[in-house]
Formats: C-alpha cells, structure tokens, sequence
C-alpha cells in the first residue's frame, strides 16, 4: 500500500520542527545565560584588532565587485561540475558534450575577463 504524498513529507517536517527547536534553544539559552557587561570597546567595529581608521562607510572599488562576482560565477561552476561528476557513468554522451560546451563557454569568459584586466588588482 503506497503512502499518500502527504504523509511521505512528515520525516521532512518533523526534522525541520527540530532544527528550529535547537536554534531557538541555542539563542535563547545564550541570551539567558550570556554575561552582560557592555562597555564602549565592544560597541566599535572590529578591524583585524586594529583600531578604525576612517568613515565606516567608504565606498569601494569597482574592481572589488568585479572580483567577487568572477569568483560567484567560477564557483557556480564548481557546483555544476560535482553531479555532472558523480552521475557521468549513467548519463550518457550527449551530457559529456553538453559539459563540453559549457566548460568552453566558460574558458571563453575567464579569457576575456583575463584579457580586459579584470585579476589585475592596482
């Protein structure tokens, strides 16, 4: 006798009742046993345990958030590659071909990122 699709989904449901109840455990439980001594050392921001320097809010380079999209984008293709990876053997060559392409088409994009200086950082 198949299950219904409703009752298939408890053991999901049950599992995610109790990481809540442990998260909300965890905070609570900080919050009550948590010392509170607040002092004006604790409420400026933390600089690699330097003293600030400067506005808080300065604005960064371009090139900082061209960085860190290359990398999102590059590292996208990382979690593509794993169950492509995994699952290889039973997929077949037109996945092999279509990996193929894809893996191309990003050589392509780190070339012409390389090319216009997007990793140069000056």
């Amino acid at each position: 006798m198949e299950l219904s699709l409703s009752l298939k989904y408890i053991p999901i449901l049950i599992t995610a009742l109790i990481v809540f109840a442990i998260g909300a455990a965890m905070v609570i439980i900080n919050w009550i046993l948590a010392p509170k001594r607040p002092y004006p050392e604790k409420a400026i921001a933390y600089e690699c345990g330097l003293p600030p320097t400067g506005e808080p809010r300065h604005r960064f380079d371009v090139k900082f958030y061209a960085i860190a999209i290359l990398f999102v984008v590059f590292d996208v293709e990382a979690v593509f590659l794993y169950p492509w990876a995994i699952t290889f053997d039973q997929i077949g060559f037109f996945a092999y071909v279509e990996m193929v392409v894809f893996i191309a088409l990003l050589l392509v994009a780190y070339f012409y990122a390389w090319i216009r200086g997007a990793f140069q950082w000056d």
